[in-house]
């Protein structure tokens, strides 16, 4: 029999949690273990029910912050993947270095949270490729950006370079395929040979590779 991921949704919108809830339990490798709507609550589920995946918003009753930091140090079995719609990035790097191992903005679609959760079950992050992408460009603003050598992954084809910005911007294969005419089985291929020459692992890691490599283009002589 199949593993089932087990999932909880903390979020203090009742109407929203139980449209997130309804979409998890029509995965057949997904079951939601508990559902609450406050800091506490959240805490007290990863406590008791020990889901593999807790969805966490940032704006909850004493706080999502606060939240991800208790369940970090008392429940580390348990791997946070915040949905919500705070969009700050500083907010997004806290959640993110206080031990969230995904963010995802509310408006997201099912087949993507879907997504998300089954890569964060597995120990991985999971950012938005095109959120992920303005977390990378904007380092440069504070100093923590990187510049080191002005190209830093192989070279790409033409088509190859055209379909990653594509990437950047958060666009699906199917998307990618009707912007460019092509058929998205053809975009999956050119997906997984950028991936390759790339040496990463998913479309996130694509995505940040290719604004590391802007902002190194646009970063003063």
């Amino acid at each position: 029999m199949q593993h089932k991921i087990r999932v909880a949704v903390v979020d203090d919108h009742p109407l929203y949690r139980d449209g997130v809830v309804f979409a998890l339990e029509s995965e057949l490798d997904m079951e939601v273990v508990a559902q609450g709507e406050t800091a506490g609550d959240a805490l007290q589920i990863a406590h008791s029910q020990m889901p593999d995946v807790l969805v966490l918003d940032m704006n909850l009753p004493g706080g999502g912050l606060n939240a991800i930091t208790k369940i970090g140090l008392r429940c580390s079995w348990t791997k946070i993947l915040m949905l919500t719609v705070v969009d700050d990035q500083d907010e997004v790097r806290t959640a993110l270095r206080k031990g969230a191992r995904g963010y995802l903005l509310k408006g997201t679609g099912s087949t993507e949270l879907v997504n998300a959760i089954r890569v964060v079950s597995k120990g991985q992050s999971y950012v938005s490729p095109g959120f992920a992408a303005q977390l990378i460009l904007s380092r440069k603003t504070d100093g923590s950006g990187s510049m080191e050598a002005p190209d830093r992954f192989p070279e790409l084809s033409s088509r190859e370079e055209e379909i990653l910005m594509l990437i950047l911007r958060g666009l699906s294969n199917r998307m990618i395929g009707d912007e460019l005419g092509v058929t998205e089985k053809t975009v999956k291929g050119y997906v997984t040979t950028i991936m390759e020459k790339l040496q990463v692992r998913n479309r996130v890691e694509a995505a940040m590779v290719a604004a590391e490599r802007m902002s190194q283009r646009q970063a003063p002589a």
